[in-house]
């Protein structure tokens, strides 16, 4: 398995970058698009990578409905596209009132791909699955929100998802954002897929300081005897500096391609 990175916050010698997230994933030969990020930035350095997406690819997963990890869906047709059904609720920031949500809407989407939407797993491939709605069990994330909807109420963004890939009988969790708790994500990861060992974690890890959640999340790692860490996207330097004390991962940038 090949996990190409193709939008990310920070950029890698001659590729763009920007705050989002995008990642090609080669698996079972086939490729799966996970995230768009929020301009033509992925298709851009795919292109330098040597790959066409609109040509090369056939599968969308989106993680969840925010703009900085769907709006490259505009410069995307002909595709399945599976996402959460909650994907397109309409969603705010609480401190300034922005609008974080998708710029297109579920009308617009639904003419340009093929929309499946499912709260429940989804087996992409032969070791491949999007695993839909999280349930959040542990006591330590996803417990506060900086997002309401257009009504006032708390947005816990329960459309975030992630997927997990089986590789020589260990697990690949690859996270979007982690609103729902990285921990959480594993857990989850290991109860569809049935395997227990989890070799590597990449992706938003939402922490954004060395509080009570970081340090929880260090624990669970060093229990599940995590061999690569690979935090990115919105893990906040405090807390990829806490991580490093334990182990030692590279900067995710753009262009880069790990191989499990």
């Amino acid at each position: 398995m090949k996990i190409n990175i193709l939008t990310e916050n920070i950029a890698g010698g001659k590729f763009l970058a920007q705050h989002g997230l995008s990642y090609l994933i080669e698996i079972d030969d086939e490729m799966i698009l996970f995230d768009t990020g929020h301009t033509d930035v992925f298709l851009k350095n795919a292109a330098v990578l040597g790959f066409n997406v609109q040509r090369d690819v056939n599968t969308v997963v989106l993680s969840h409905g925010h703009w900085d990890h769907g709006d490259g869906l505009q410069f995307l047709n002909n595709k399945i596209l599976y996402t959460h059904p909650a994907t397109f609720e309409k969603r705010y920031r609480k401190s300034d009132g922005a609008p974080v949500g998708l710029w297109q809407n579920k009308t617009e989407i639904e003419q340009n791909f093929k929309l499946i939407e499912s709260d429940s797993p989804v087996q992409l491939t032969e070791n491949l699955w999007y695993l839909g709605e999280i349930p959040r069990l542990n006591t330590f994330e996803s417990k506060t929100t900086d997002f309401a909807f257009g009504n006032g109420e708390d947005d816990f963004i329960y459309d975030d998802s992630a997927l997990v890939a089986i590789n020589n009988d260990k697990l690949t969790v690859i996270s979007g954002c982690a609103h729902s708790g990285i921990c959480n994500i594993c857990e989850y990861a290991k109860k569809v897929t049935g395997v227990d060992k989890i070799d590597t974690v990449i992706g938003g890890f939402h922490l954004k300081d060395q509080g009570e959640q970081t340090q929880k999340t260090l624990e669970y790692f060093k229990e599940n005897q995590i061999k690569n860490l690979l935090p990115s996207h919105c893990t906040s330097m405090p807390a990829k500096t806490f991580f490093q004390k334990s182990f030692d991962f590279p900067e995710v940038k753009t262009g880069m391609c790990f191989e499990f």
